[in-house]
């Protein structure tokens, strides 16, 4: 489903990659978390996805953008047709030309792409000091420890720097951040988004569900490229002993 998807997003994960190499090597490495979707056997869990998503809605996109979504990808993540269909037609993009040559908004649709926050770099710089929000769909593959460096990034703001520390204007003290400031202020915070499955409402909940959902966004394919690894394996194991016992029948005469 993902295939051009992924395509196109390899070259955008290497220039990514290789932008943020020198500012990423300035950070402490973050402390490794226990991922379900990590490892040969790894999946992905659901319920953390559909949560990460609403989490995303409520908390990030409106500085960030989902560049290499499209909204009928979201069944990826367990959502029906139909409610991808609704979620869709909460948002509005350009379409167009009509008719006497003019562009106009419509409700989306399933086939759009997630529409970005802002319409240029530079709009997104003046609303945000300077600042420009990175695109997010493959953030855990360009950063180094990706998975454990969001987490860690989202849960590690502090009210106040540490003794010595002195913050330039604008600037908000994240432990796990290059250089320890950081231009996004919390975007988090217990309690600010509901969830209606009774899953605990904290930070540290909030940036596990995220990054599960972010993990997905940039490795849609991992589930099947997992249970086709291990086929592969399965594979090979069944073939070693094939071979061995016609290797040992093939012999035995000589032996």
């Amino acid at each position: 489903m993902f295939t051009r998807i992924t395509t196109i997003a390899a070259a955008a994960v290497t220039a990514i990659s290789v932008a943020t190499t020198a500012f990423a090597a300035e950070a402490p490495r973050p402390p490794a978390q226990d991922w379900g979707f990590s490892g040969l056997f790894g999946t992905f869990d659901r319920g953390a996805q559909q949560r990460g998503f609403q989490v995303f809605q409520q908390a990030c996109q409106s500085c960030h953008a989902l560049e290499f979504i499209h909204f009928r990808n979201l069944t990826g993540i367990g959502l029906s047709p139909e409610e991808v269909e609704a979620i869709a037609a909460e948002y509005q993009v350009e379409d167009g030309p009509d008719d006497f040559g003019d562009m106009f908004m419509r409700p989306a649709r399933a086939a759009d792409r997630v529409p970005p926050p802002f319409p240029n770099e530079a709009a997104a710089r003046a609303a945000n000091n300077g600042a420009y929000p990175p695109e997010l769909s493959l953030m855990t593959r360009a950063r180094f420890h990706g998975h454990d460096y969001l987490y860690a990034l989202l849960t590690g703001y502090r009210d106040e720097p540490p003794e010595g520390v002195e913050l330039m204007p604008g600037m908000y003290f994240n432990e796990w951040f290059g250089g320890q400031q950081i231009a996004m202020p919390p975007p988090l915070f217990d309690g600010a988004i509901t969830y209606e499955d009774g899953t605990p409402e904290t930070v540290e909940q909030y940036a596990r569900d995220l990054v599960t959902f972010l993990a997905w966004t940039a490795e849609p394919e991992l589930e099947e490229r997992n249970r086709l690894g291990v086929k592969v394996v399965l594979f090979v194991i069944v073939l070693t002993g094939l071979l061995f016992a016609l290797k040992k029948k093939i012999w035995s005469d000589v032996h």
